[in-house]
């Protein structure tokens, strides 16, 4: 069994973090998100750069300027740009909508982590498709999920995004897990977001999906509520990663969608160790956190799937990401989460 993280880090100094992930994810290290040393580095606009003709205005709300002229001439442009990367395979353009050191100081010395330790697998990530169409509006305040072309053009960037890691990731020597972040998955169906189909949103995260293992990487995908654990296994997701401190049970409700996925070899990233909950992390030692994981897996077994089919396709994992902890408490969150794998790789 190996051990995962979300992304985010509380340090103002990269290779502070970068030593965190040393120290406990040096099998499958990650590339940590530190909103401390930039704001450019939040999940809500990390992967923007190249976006067409996009704006963030001074009430703090980011849009499309749909009402531009210079929108469709853009837009045609990166459509144009897309199809000559994805079709040709030209990585050289492919550069254009790489993530500068601006919104992502860790990365390159995430890279020479890769290198140092020759690590077999290294994990990235992006803002999944379905949150970033939501967060996103046209000129008119109108949520991007809503319009056809706002949420191709989403997709779309952030399938470049997450190519070029993959490229990245690559040349460095390891197989790219990327991931897509998608907390407003939780929101599938509610009255929020009533005229948005399941069937669009998962043919979201499978254009993603696809690209990323069209290029020899591993897909997966966070989300840290409950959801309709389904639609990214009909995507074709090949990890699974759930707050499983607070919503284990949730997952057990798509118990037969969970044991084909296992069958199939999908994975599980146990989220166990609860970044989300302050008190409950500073309350927490592996004793307490291997009940909760034998809980979590319980609410499966019951189901009738097989232990050792989930256990032989489990992570451990944090329950979500740790930049809004101190750095004390994330450092014990990244210690326990490879504390509690190690333990169940010496039984």
């Amino acid at each position: 069994m190996e051990c995962l993280a979300i992304g985010s880090l509380p340090y103002d100094n990269p290779q502070k973090a970068l030593t965190i992930v040393q120290n406990y994810f040096n099998k499958i290290p990650f590339w940590p998100q530190l909103t401390k040393v930039s704001k450019n580095e939040d999940m809500s606009f990390q992967f923007l750069e190249g976006m067409p003709s996009f704006f963030m205005p001074d009430d703090g709300n980011f849009r499309f300027d749909t009402e531009n002229t210079r929108f469709f001439d853009d837009l045609e442009q990166f459509l144009e740009d897309y199809e000559t990367i994805i079709t040709n395979k030209d990585y050289n353009l492919l550069q254009k909508y790489s993530i500068s050191e601006n919104f992502s100081s860790a990365f390159r010395p995430f890279l020479e982590l890769i290198k140092k330790n020759n690590c077999k697998f290294a994990k990235g990530q992006i803002t999944g498709p379905f949150t970033l169409a939501t967060m996103l509006t046209d000129t008119k305040g109108r949520a991007a999920v809503y319009d056809e072309t706002l949420r191709e053009l989403i997709v779309k960037i952030l399938s470049l995004k997450a190519l070029w890691q993959v490229n990245e990731i690559k040349k460095s020597g390891a197989t790219p897990i990327i991931f897509m972040d998608e907390p407003t998955l939780t929101q599938l169906g509610a009255s929020t977001y009533l005229t948005i189909s399941r069937k669009e949103v998962t043919n979201m995260l499978k254009e993603i999906s696809d690209t990323i293992k069209n290029n020899g990487g591993l897909s997966g995908l966070h989300c840290c509520g409950k959801c309709d654990w389904t639609v990214p296994i009909d995507a074709e997701i090949d990890i699974l990663s759930l707050d499983a401190y607070s919503y284990a049970e949730n997952l057990s409700i798509f118990h037969k969608s969970i044991q084909k996925f296992l069958e199939k070899g999908g994975k599980i990233a146990w989220g166990i160790i609860p970044t989300k909950d302050k008190k409950a992390l500073e309350k927490a030692d592996l004793n307490i956190l291997d009940e909760k994981f034998k809980k979590a897996v319980n609410y499966l077994t019951k189901k009738g799937i097989n232990e050792k089919l989930i256990m032989d396709n489990s992570f451990i994992a944090p329950t979500c990401g740790a930049g809004s902890l101190s750095e004390e408490l994330a450092e014990k969150a990244m210690r326990l989460t490879f504390e509690l794998k190690e333990r169940y790789n010496d039984n």
